[in-house]
């Protein structure tokens, strides 16, 4: 039991006064003559006894009385909540995720969530609320009750550690204060599960919404299997999780204009095709019907006009290899000769090969320092005996120092098969036994900042790269090499041209880091937006002399066709997409965590918490028992005889 008003608790020590006047009765008695003395004093001695008894008893009441009243000025109550002293602060994590879009008993889980929310805590109380997209601090329901019935659902899940720190961040740094976190989600599996730490300031309580059903059919991806110089086939991949279905249509719709249309019959995935036409721009979406979840039940993709890669190469040998690798379906090649090279054609490339020249002249490495500064790839392929000194004065401007040529046979045995080169679909597994390339002399040479990509069977490397800059250490003709005639020759050139120029890919992600180039060639002060309906954004891009680099993150949120527009003029499309990790309706068990209170229901949480909190005040029995008292006395005072 504690008192709102403790120090009235002093006034106990004034209870000895009715203790020293019952005691210490300062009256005299006096003497009366009476005639039959033997009778007087039996009368006297029961009259005594009984005023005796009389006294204590009214001095009892008297004294319970005044204690009585002065506990009710003092106001006592008790409650369940050690901390009842302490003010609380508290903190909502409100899972605004896709996988929040599946259906409970009452309804929709986010939207019945907010509805319990606003019905479970009064529109004054301070609180904070955080979501995967909004964050509400230090404010009242009141306040922000809008824009909780307004709250839309997150592309950018935030996984339960992210969640957890960020809510915490949101409480404040008095340590007197009751901390209660509240965590309200469905608790859909991710990579790394929800088991909170035990944190002795904060008071963590999770309710589980849980749907009725988890049947969900999605289009998980999209991608080209095959072409031909009439056709391309689109693959569409589908996923289910739950019950099997006989008969699912996929549509297939252009600018709006349905163009194809399949069904299938799925298990747990499943594939459809779809033929489209080559060299046709396409603004393209696949669509299925599906009651569950919503947001993956459609999916965008672009095919743009081809944008072919230009590739130029500088070789004073004969260039066929290159030209194989090179075609002219997806690049434009051409070939020049140290002598009757066009320096400003250069500019225009977006990867120059230096194939094999006995000297680089200082014009030249002036030229090319000035390219790959501006955004160019360059991939150097030495001559053997070449004037290594003319090829530092390149090599310097990228800290590479080529030094002497070694005559011995090497084999090239080592793949880096996670550099981007090969990590792209390259090879399906990593292979250990094949026929390695040989060279019969190579160049060594120092460098910090470079990557191997293959290696030698002693480890040094045959070819390195750096940002946009390729070399290898030994030259490729037949005589010095078979490297050409191995199978690794052709991914290795053909994806460094293709990183040379990052062409948009069918569609993007949202949430992820997305960068792609746009040929164009952009005055001061330009710069190129995203457009889709009224939306309007301007991504982070980097500006070079024949292209755009942009770069793309926690923006758009809107999945759709946007269109790449330089003022008002559209240059080409580019699709975005809601990422599928919600598809999977997958849940954790979170009933047996250790430093975690769960709740059935947000109403039943909160009133519990309010229940552990609430004040029983007691000055009120207190009162009834004084009266009591009081009326006690009175009775002893008239009938007690």
């Amino acid at each position: 039991m504690q008192f709102k008003y403790p120090e009235l608790l002093y006034a106990l020590f004034l209870l000895v006064i009715p203790i020293i006047v019952h005691l210490f009765q300062l009256r005299k008695f006096k003497k009366v003559p009476f005639t039959n003395v033997a009778f007087l004093k039996n009368v006297v001695m029961q009259t005594r006894k009984s005023s005796q008894l009389k006294k204590w008893l009214t001095l009892l009441t008297r004294l319970l009385l005044f204690t009585a009243m002065i506990l009710a000025f003092a106001q006592p109550y008790y409650s369940k909540n050690k901390t009842l002293n302490k003010s609380s602060e508290t903190v909502i994590y409100l899972d605004n995720s896709f996988s929040m879009q599946a259906k409970g008993n009452n309804g929709v889980l986010l939207k019945r969530a907010i509805q319990d929310l606003l019905t479970s805590i009064p529109e004054n109380e301070p609180v904070s609320i955080l979501t995967n997209s909004e964050t509400f601090k230090n404010t009242t329901l009141g306040s922000i009750k809008n824009s909780l019935l307004q709250l839309g659902y997150a592309p950018n899940n935030t996984s339960y550690k992210t969640a957890l720190l960020k809510s915490k961040n949101l409480f404040s740094k008095d340590l007197k204060t009751v901390k209660n976190l509240i965590f309200i989600s469905d608790f859909q599996s991710q990579d790394e599960a929800f088991n909170p730490e035990k944190d002795s300031l904060v008071n963590l309580h999770a309710v589980k919404l849980q749907p009725i059903n988890t049947q969900n059919v999605a289009i998980d991806s999209a991608y080209l299997s095959k072409s031909n110089p009439t056709k391309l086939e689109l693959t569409v991949l589908l996923k289910n999780n739950g019950s099997p279905i006989e008969n699912l249509p996929v549509s297939l719709f252009n600018n709006n204009d349905l163009i194809a249309k399949t069904s299938t019959q799925i298990d747990n995935e499943a594939k459809v095709t779809f033929e489209l036409p080559v060299n046709e721009v396409i603004n393209g979406e696949l669509k299925i019907n599906d009651s569950h979840l919503k947001f993956d039940n459609s999916l965008f993709f672009n095919l743009n006009a081809t944008e072919k890669i230009n590739v130029l190469a500088i070789s004073n040998t004969n260039p066929d290899f290159l030209k194989r690798v090179y075609t002219e379906d997806e690049f434009q090649f051409i070939s020049y000769s140290l002598n009757s090279l066009d320096y400003n054609r250069i500019n225009n490339q977006n990867l120059i090969v230096i194939n094999e020249l006995e000297t680089i002249p200082n014009a030249l490495s002036a030229v090319l320092k000035a390219f790959t500064g501006n955004g160019g790839a360059i991939l150097i392929i030495p001559a053997k005996r070449a004037i290594t000194s003319s090829y530092n004065n390149l090599l310097s401007n990228y800290s590479l120092t080529l030094k002497e040529e070694i005559n011995s046979e090497k084999r090239i045995t080592t793949i880096n098969y996670s550099h981007p080169l090969y990590n792209d679909g390259v090879f399906e597994k990593r292979i250990s036994n094949f026929q390695y390339p040989k060279i019969n002399s190579f160049y060594s040479f120092n460098s910090n900042n470079f990557a191997s990509i293959l290696s030698f069977e002693d480890g040094k490397p045959f070819l390195i790269a750096n940002n946009n800059t390729y070399l290898f250490s030994a030259s490729l003709n037949s005589s010095n090499s078979n490297f050409k005639s191995s199978p690794l020759i052709v991914p290795t050139l053909y994806n460094i041209a293709k990183r040379s120029f990052n062409i948009p890919k069918l569609y993007y992600n949202i949430g992820k880091q997305n960068s792609f180039e746009v040929k164009v060639n952009l005055q001061q002060d330009e710069v190129l937006a995203l457009q889709h309906n009224d939306i309007r954004i301007i991504p982070r891009q980097q500006n070079f002399n024949n292209k755009t680099l942009i770069h793309t993150d926690e923006l758009p949120n809107n999945e759709g066709i946007y269109s790449i527009v330089n003022g008002k003029v559209s240059i080409k499309n580019i699709s975005y997409n809601f990422n599928r990790n919600e598809s999977k309706l997958v849940y954790q068990d979170i009933d047996n965590l250790e430093h975690l209170k769960t709740s059935d229901s947000i109403s039943e949480l909160f009133y519990t918490l309010k229940s552990d909190t609430k004040v029983n005040a007691l000055w009120k029995w207190f009162v009834i028992f004084a009266l009591i008292l009081l009326l006690t006395e009175m009775l002893i005072l008239k009938y007690f005889k």
